[in-house]
């Protein structure tokens, strides 16, 4: 079992290390950074291989909790990480306020789109973002939008999980090495009910109830007059008593929703696309 726990740790070095090399071979690089774990690692690996020739990147809009973004602003300011927050503009877009399945690439070609710019102002040879090698397993549009501006995945190119990455960040004393995942608040809204400020404000307010309420790890699913809360398993058998399905319900409710139900599986990523295929998916009404 020894053996095995170095074998490990050597092959993870040994991924850092190809990490940093491929860092350091783009030469010049801007990170897509939202400040979740994968992204975070990647800002902080590339600084520390690039110093001044990486900037961090982080699209501000509706679709971004104000916690999220102040976290994230907070942490590449305790890493002296250089950061630059773009105001990023896809809530004008029809093609992703629509919400079908393609949304996700909607919001990431917005980014990509700007970053491009930023890059070529600035002098800056390559966009890398923070996907990981779990991460092609998974449901992500936003990837095609990667492929089309040529950004690169120096975490893929280190053969990196998230559970490493996770590791590595741990090992570098990261504040945000085991932060809960957290996607864009637009992902909590049904496949074609149309993406607003408000039903966006919805979500964000009712997450941040629960959040005061004790749970951390948490989700609410938007189904127009409906509320699909989703608690980490663990949490559970705290939240199935009267009185905490009160206070839920006294939290959300005045947030504009009709109903508050609490699905009994749990919080689990990406369970919108649960659905999909999305052939058959027609827009909601407004």
């Amino acid at each position: 079992m020894h053996l095995a726990y170095n074998q490990k740790q050597m092959d993870l070095a040994a991924k850092s290390a190809k990490l940093r090399a491929a860092l350091e071979e783009l030469g010049s690089v801007l990170v897509a950074y939202s400040g979740g774990t994968d992204s975070a690692y990647l800002a902080y690996a590339a600084h520390q291989a690039l110093g001044e020739k990486m900037l961090a990147i982080i699209a501000d809009s509706p679709s971004l909790p104000r916690a999220e973004l102040a976290a994230a602003i907070a942490f590449a300011s305790e890493r002296s990480i250089p950061l630059q927050v773009l105001q990023t503009a896809e809530l004008e877009n029809h093609d992703y306020q629509r919400n079908d399945a393609r949304r996700c690439f909607h919001c990431k070609d917005e980014l990509f789109t700007q970053m491009d710019r930023a890059r070529l102002e600035r002098g800056f040879q390559h966009i890398a973002y923070g996907r990981n090698l779990d991460d092609d397993s998974k449901f992500r549009p936003g990837q095609q939008a990667a492929v089309q501006h040529h950004a690169v995945a120096p975490l893929v190119t280190a053969q990196l999980t998230k559970s490493e990455i996770r590791q590595l960040a741990r090992e570098a004393n990261l504040s945000l090495a085991d932060k809960p995942a957290s996607a864009c608040l637009a992902s909590r809204i049904e496949y074609g009910r149309p993406v607003t400020r408000e039903n966006l404000s919805q979500v964000e307010q009712a997450e941040a109830a629960l959040h005061t309420l004790g749970f951390q790890q948490v989700r609410v699913r938007h189904h127009g007059d409906l509320a699909r809360v989703e608690i980490a398993r663990e949490d559970l058998p705290r939240a199935l008593n009267l009185s905490v399905f009160e206070a839920i319900t006294a939290a959300i409710k005045p947030l504009g929703f009709l109903y508050v139900t609490l699905d009994t599986e749990g919080y689990r990523a990406g369970s919108m696309n649960d659905v999909l295929p999305t052939s058959s998916i027609i827009p909601a009404a407004r």
